[in-house]
């Protein structure tokens, strides 16, 4: 991290993310754990960036390079802990890589917190502006500790020390006063009070050890309760991952549903945090919408979807179909049991029914694919219709061709389209008809293989095509 060549805020975010995180039971680093379409650590860092208006810095020690690479080298000012000794150590290493000086408050949060909100972190920072005290540390009263370290407080109600789980007494363990391990500290004390700590039996730093620094120095330790204790669940196994999935679940769906959006019935319904939604749009069960997909107003979507890295437009219907990278423009109607894989485009209008596969192909205005059939690499223009069981044979065993389909042909039941090839505008082709050659346009192709047998009457100028 080039320290001196940045411009450091007055509060700067640590977030610590050095961990193995052994109880994952996971080759992966804990916090790149997917949570509903971003990495664990991504919504710690977000909240900081959204509380502070600033980038935090980001600690990392187990496979560091894996989260950096993961994460992208501009997501944070990246430092690293090598050996991991402890939190205390880890923000000791963070302070030490930056110029101090030009900083008055440090915001310490961890990166396995993904509920943790931006406005209680700002509520954290107000709390602690509002009091001499050099610390502030945020606390939930909740009956499972989860490992949390607990709350001592004197008879007055003064802060006096943390104690870990694993050191309390029977009578400490029974106080439910938790530690999230979420601070605001003066940075100059910090910096100061940092070499001070103790070495615990396991040979790390505790950053709970300033507390009782502050308070053998006679300054004063704030605490601020959360009001929503689900904020403070922090993610050491696969379990609290789910658990924290189903907290996440259930905000991102109320975020919609705040901005009109209906979930016929939210407990089964899967929407990750990447998604966005238009006003009026209607999210039916068993429903799964991932990725970088984005659904426009007035669209039915489901019972039984999936839809993933895509675009659709405003007033669509998609019924128990599978939509994979693909575009959707408005007003198309698809499913049952349709499947739009990577490069698919449908133009407004069209019509996909069931049992239609289409893939790296375009689809024109008011094309209609009523079923059993399947579309690859082709350009398809307006008006076409396309017969039941109509397959664009567009692989040699080699290389895959393109087909082009003329606006307002029709394209009879069971056609094969051997690729290269190009249907006229206008033209037709019978049932069964195996086409090799191209078909010029308003001429009809039947047989097998196919060949023109008579030309078609070209609409006059005043008749609407079909």
């Amino acid at each position: 991290m080039t320290s001196r060549e940045t411009r450091w805020p007055e509060t700067l975010g640590i977030v610590l993310a050095a961990g193995k995180g052994t109880r994952m039971k996971s080759k992966r680093p804990k916090v790149l754990h997917p949570l509903l379409g971003r990495p664990m650590v991504e919504y710690a860092l977000r909240a900081v960036e959204q509380a502070l208006g600033s980038k935090p810095v980001l600690v990392i020690g187990h496979q560091a390079e894996v989260v950096r690479n993961a994460l992208g080298p501009d997501r944070a000012h990246y430092v690293y802990q090598d050996p991991p000794m402890g939190t205390g150590d880890a923000v000791r290493r963070a302070l030490e890589a930056i110029p101090v000086d030009q900083i008055q408050t440090v915001i310490v949060t961890n990166g396995d917190m993904p509920l943790l909100r931006a406005e209680t972190l700002q509520a954290l920072l107000q709390a602690h502006r509002a009091h001499l005290g050099p610390i502030t540390l945020l606390t939930v009263i909740r009956p499972e500790s989860q490992g949390f370290g607990r709350v001592i407080r004197d008879a007055d109600g003064r802060v006096l020390a943390i104690v870990e789980e694993a050191h309390a007494t029977p009578e400490q363990r029974a106080i439910r006063e938790l530690n999230v391990g979420v601070y605001a500290f003066d940075a100059r004390w910090l910096v100061t009070n940092l070499p001070r700590l103790p070495l615990s039996p396991k040979g790390e730093y505790y950053l709970t050890d300033t507390i009782a620094l502050a308070v053998q120095q006679g300054l004063e330790v704030r605490a601020l309760p959360m009001d929503d204790p689900t904020e403070a669940l922090g993610v050491n196994t696969r379990g609290q991952l789910a658990r924290a999935a189903r907290a996440m679940q259930q905000r991102i769906l109320e975020r919609w549903m705040q901005a009109g959006v209906t979930f016929i019935d939210p407990d089964r319904t899967y929407v990750e945090d990447t998604v966005t939604l238009g006003q009026d749009t209607v999210v039916w069960p068993d429903s799964y919408l991932i990725g970088k997909t984005v659904i426009g107003e007035e669209s039915d979507i489901g019972p039984n979807t999936y839809i993933r890295d895509s675009r659709v437009g405003d007033r669509c219907r998609i019924f128990a179909s599978v939509i994979e990278e693909a575009v959707v423009e408005d007003d198309v109607d698809i499913g049952p049991y349709s499947h739009l894989r990577k490069g698919a485009h449908l133009a407004r209008g069209v019509h996909m029914g069931n049992f239609g596969e289409v893939k790296n192909a375009y689809l024109g205005p008011g094309v209609k694919m009523g079923h059993f059939s399947y579309i690859g690499d082709a350009t398809i223009e307006e008006g076409v219709n396309i017969g039941a069981g109509t397959i664009t044979c567009n692989y040699d065993g080699e290389r895959k061709h393109p087909t082009y389909i003329g606006a307002h042909a029709f394209i009879g039941s069971d056609t094969m389209l051997v690729a290269p090839i190009r249907i006229g505008e206008g033209a037709r082709t019978g049932a069964g008809a195996v086409v090799t050659k191209d078909v010029p346009p308003y001429t009809l192709a039947v047989g097998v293989p196919a060949r023109v047998i008579r030309r078609l009457p070209r609409p006059k100028p005043s008749e609407p095509l079909e």
